[in-house]
């Protein structure tokens, strides 16, 4: 790879990381607000809901304007990570659940769209045949940000505030390193809004089962990232008084999602090889198995549920660069970042149901029926991938 790429996907890895740590601010430092102030269950969910809620709003901007496309999107990043620190920062005057907290949750989600989308727009502008590996890169690094405020609230305790402060801190370093990367050789620019970016959406065949393979894939992800902190409290309370479930709670959640975002890099240098669709089903195949075995065990023994989440984790997300990198793959270079916006966008709209749902269907259900309801979305994915697989080789080839 050469020195100037190296450098700038480093640079936006980085970058990507530190801002996309604001996204589960709330979620991770939520137990710790309850303690502090009565957060009805509704409120509680709104507090992450409102995030996609926000994201979709401003992703369908960033995608039907074309800002990604059509400006510079090192400054689009860098402006949308600062205000998006910014609006996390208002958590520490605002009132717990109150309208406020909600309202800056949501602007918050509103810039991310800034962030994660215009990476990988950045990202494919480095590569072709590596693409896989880099959008991988970018996933890993959005994931290994997502794990961030469960481990500051680990070692945080109680206070909440120390964590609201520090990832607010990261998201404005994320601001600085994004502009000091390049642009590849492969970037492009549209000197205008295209409304044909929204249609060949539709038109495509493989945009148009990548993107319904990454609603079954956003089905099971966001729930299960918003809540496996949560989840994985109430099991270990059968066995464990609660300060320590909650405490080896966040743990969990850290790691599980942590080690999700290291698989990204692989699991792209692997679809590199064997093809993009390929990796989609086997990760979804792995992932809807896990959350069902979690689901089965939950409440037993507190090491095998460990386990079973850190593999769900683990599972859960190497997939996501992949049906980005199909998508960037079927599509002109310079609509790549509407399409992929666009598709986000869409895919975090479904999030907004299924992470608000998901805590007032465990109070009903239990969480062993919601956490197996999860694996729906992966076999969705996995039937809208299949077409997509590599044809097999003739005889005479092999």
């Amino acid at each position: 790879m050469p020195e100037s790429k190296l450098r700038s996907i480093v640079l936006l890895v980085l970058a990507e990381m530190v801002t996309m740590s604001l996204w589960f601010t709330s979620a991770a430092v939520l137990p710790d607000m309850i303690r502090e102030a009565a957060i009805g269950p509704m409120r509680q969910a709104l507090l992450s809901t409102s995030v996609q809620g926000g994201f979709v709003v401003g992703a369908l901007i960033v995608a039907i304007s074309g800002i990604a496309d059509r400006f510079d999107p090192r400054r689009v990043f860098a402006l949308a990570a600062l205000a998006a620190a910014l609006a996390n920062a208002v958590l520490l005057i605002a009132p717990l659940g109150g309208d406020m907290a909600i309202t800056v949750r949501f602007a918050t989600g509103m810039l991310l769209a800034g962030v994660y989308p215009v990476g990988m727009k950045i990202a494919v502008g480095w590569g072709t045949a590596d693409r896989g590996l880099l959008i991988g890169l970018v996933v890993g690094a959005l994931t290994l940000g997502s794990s961030m405020p469960y481990l500051a609230a680990f070692l945080g305790g109680a206070d909440w505030r120390i964590t609201v402060v520090t990832v607010s801190l990261l998201a404005c370093l994320g601001a600085v390193l994004v502009l000091a990367t390049g642009l590849g050789p492969h970037h492009a620019r549209s000197p205008r809004f295209e409304p044909g970016a929204i249609r060949l959406a539709w038109t495509n065949r493989t945009i148009r089962n990548a993107y319904l393979g990454y609603f079954g894939h956003m089905w099971e992800l966001y729930a299960m990232w918003a809540w496996v902190g949560v989840a994985a409290a109430a099991s270990y309370g059968a066995t464990m008084n609660d300060a320590a479930a909650e405490s080896l709670g966040k743990l969990t959640a850290f790691i599980a999602i942590g080690l999700g975002g290291l698989v990204c890099v692989a699991a792209g240098l692997l679809a590199d090889r064997i093809g993009k669709a390929e990796v989609t089903i086997i990760a979804m195949a792995a992932s809807g198995t896990a959350a069902l075995l979690t689901a089965i065990t939950f409440g037993g023994p507190v090491w095998i549920t460990f386990i079973l989440i850190v593999i769900w984790g683990i599972a859960v997300i190497p997939d996501s660069a992949q049906f980005s990198a199909l998508v960037a793959d079927a599509c002109p270079a310079h609509l790549s970042g509407s399409l992929l916006t666009l598709q986000t966008a869409l895919g975090f709209t479904l999030t907004i149901a299924t992470v608000q749902l998901t805590p007032i269907l465990a109070d009903y259900f239990g969480w062993p029926m919601v956490i197996a309801v999860m694996a729906f979305g992966p076999a969705i994915g996995i039937l809208a991938m299949m077409p997509l697989r590599r044809a097999a080789p003739s005889p005479s080839t092999k």
